[in-house]
């Protein structure tokens, strides 16, 4: 059994992550059953109740066996990664509030994995998946939201969550719109013309009341509008168009970003408007390739022109 001790400081952990570091209610918990798991297999491994003072003791050989064991039954290089990146966090913070050297646990590196690359559509896709999600419902206030909803996706580059997320307060949407990401970071995202415009239109017929604190999405009973509500609408519609499974609300977001890049946007300007806190992550996001570095280079480096 964990010792109160230890348990006691997992959750003081995970409370400055949340307040200090601003980090998801998703990551904490995330973080909160990868370090819990680590700690019971520490646990058995030990073959003893597990206190503060075992997380001093921890040595390469731990780590190894820790890993294998993650490997052995069936997690990913990736989810691994994620779970060695949340001990770490914890580890480091133990050394620096109890005085001793993480750095057997800190040196240990995650298995290589490959990147899952984002599959963006055609633009010609994504403009026939904006007019069919705009006529597919036979209500016409909810065939309005489901465009708008769209429109924010692709138009901003929008979260699914972020673009449900909007509340009357945020309304009328004005030429740019103030987004709080992952995070909690705040991000500024322009809103082009047809947006607002099919905006504008939603609100007109939606017959809902929306205060300021509210929702500005609605169910067709008044309820907030879920995500996976617009993950159903997306898939019903991607099959009609013959569109790959890769067609989901997050790909027109993919989308935005790809097909900024394609028009001659630079990735800084594109990373902000994702909210990315890292330049390879845009690079990755936007499908974006060696060729493709190289014309930018050609294009904007002084040596090169």
């Amino acid at each position: 059994m964990i010792q109160p001790g230890l348990n006691d400081a997992l959750d003081r952990w995970l409370a400055e992550l949340d307040s200090v570091a601003g980090r998801s209610e998703n990551t904490v918990a995330a973080y909160r059953l990868d370090v819990r798991g680590f700690l019971e297999f520490i646990q058995d491994h030990e073959g003893e109740a597990l206190g503060v003072g075992a997380i001093a003791r921890l040595d390469t050989r731990t780590m190894r066996a820790w890993m294998a064991h993650e490997r052995g039954r069936g997690l990913s290089a990736r989810s691994l990664a994620r779970a060695l990146s949340a001990v770490k966090g914890f580890v480091a913070w133990m050394a620096e509030r109890d005085g001793f050297d993480p750095t057997d646990v800190l040196m240990r590196r995650a298995p290589r994995s490959r990147a899952k690359l984002p599959r963006p559509l055609e633009q010609d896709s994504a403009r026939s998946l904006l007019d069919a999600v705009g006529q597919h419902a036979r209500t016409p206030w909810v065939a309005l939201r489901d465009h708008a909803v769209a429109l924010l996706l692709y138009g901003c580059g929008l979260r699914i969550s972020e673009a449900l997320g909007l509340q009357g307060k945020d309304l009328p949407l004005g030429e740019t719109l103030r987004v709080r990401g992952k995070g909690r970071k705040e991000r500024l995202v322009p809103v082009v013309p047809v947006t607002r415009q099919a905006m504008e239109a939603y609100m007109d017929a939606c017959p809902f009341e929306i205060g300021r604190s509210e929702p500005v999405f609605r169910g067709v009973r008044g309820g907030a509008l879920s995500p996976r509500q617009v993950q159903k609408l997306m898939a019903t519609v991607r099959t009609q168009l013959g569109l790959p499974p890769s067609a989901t609300p997050h790909a027109m977001r993919h989308s935005f970003a790809t097909h900024l890049l394609d028009a001659g946007g630079d990735l800084r300007t594109i990373q902000d408007l994702l909210g990315h806190a890292s330049l390879s992550t845009t690079q990755v996001y936007t499908a974006v390739d060696a060729s493709r570095l190289v014309e930018v280079y050609e294009a904007a480096h002084p040596r090169a022109v």
